[in-house]
């Protein structure tokens, strides 16, 4: 059944959230994490791999990294509600109020609208045009449903192609973990 989420984090709570690059560091990573929990030593062994580019990241970087995440941000995550920080297990884990953030996270397009949108919009309007081309409605009607999907194909593929292309470093990062 379709429930409505009542109690949300006001917007001012989830910019002083993202306003922190290790904040947004520890969503990326717990979005990635299958299981939906990590280690806070796992954590933020990956945050600092990337922070510093290297692999194995330096001692000091790991250190400064593992200890601002238990000493301020996990804490502050954890009494916001949006993960679940057991200090005895050191085990951090997302809650269903994160996705309040992860909203915010998408990355908007120079037009304004997020990637997601685009693809929707892209998704929506093709499977218009090609029903429509089907139904023989003039005009529309005129050209094979096939050369539309395959239009419509093509424009999804060069649309993400231009999108990896424009995140190429951040595609590149993660390719070298």
């Amino acid at each position: 059944m379709f429930q409505v989420r009542r109690h949300t984090l006001p917007e001012c709570q989830i910019h002083q959230i993202l306003a922190n690059p290790r904040r947004r560091a520890i969503f990326q990573h717990l979005g990635s994490s299958s299981s939906g929990a990590i280690t806070i030593r796992a954590l933020s062994e990956s945050i600092a791999t990337a922070e510093s580019g290297q692999s194995p990241a330096p001692r000091k970087v790991r250190e400064s990294v593992y200890t601002s995440l238990h000493q301020t941000h996990l804490p502050k995550l954890d009494a916001l509600g949006v993960v679940e920080y057991d200090r005895t297990r050191s085990e951090v884990r997302v809650l269903d109020r994160a996705r309040d953030v992860d909203r915010y996270m998408d990355v908007v397009t120079g037009a304004g609208v997020t990637w997601g949108e685009y693809y929707l919009g892209l998704g929506v309007f093709s499977l218009v045009v090609i029903v429509t081309a089907l139904a023989g409605i003039p005009g529309v009607g005129l050209v094979d449903p096939l050369l539309w999907a395959s239009g419509a194909l093509a424009t999804f593929a060069l649309s993400a192609g231009y999108q990896l292309w424009t995140d190429r470093w951040g595609v590149l990062r993660t390719l070298r973990r």
